[in-house]
């Protein structure tokens, strides 16, 4: 799979975590603190070691520290959750 089109894939979920994290903090209003705490450490990890997914796909932000926060969210939603997205991308 072409490293651009992987990158893309990549940002739709993301942006599903983003509007999931939405939903459950603003529309359900069954706010947690675990996830919450979960999102905060993804972040906090992601910026301190630099990790930025869409840089890695030469995917470059305008904006300092988005690509490091957006990595951080994907993080934040567990390592089951990483795994199963890694291998249905491989399985493409």
């Amino acid at each position: 799979m072409e490293k651009k089109t992987f990158g893309f894939i990549c940002f739709a979920v993301i942006i599903e975590a983003v509007i999931t994290y939405w939903n459950r903090f603003f529309v359900d209003d069954s706010f947690s603190w675990k996830m919450l705490a979960s999102i905060i450490l993804g972040i906090l990890v992601a910026v301190a070691y630099k990790l930025d997914l869409p840089e890695y796909f030469n995917l470059k932000s305008n904006f300092p520290y988005v690509g490091n926060i957006l990595t951080g969210i994907l993080l934040s939603r567990g390592a089951n959750y990483t795994f199963d997205l890694i291998n249905k991308l491989t399985n493409l």
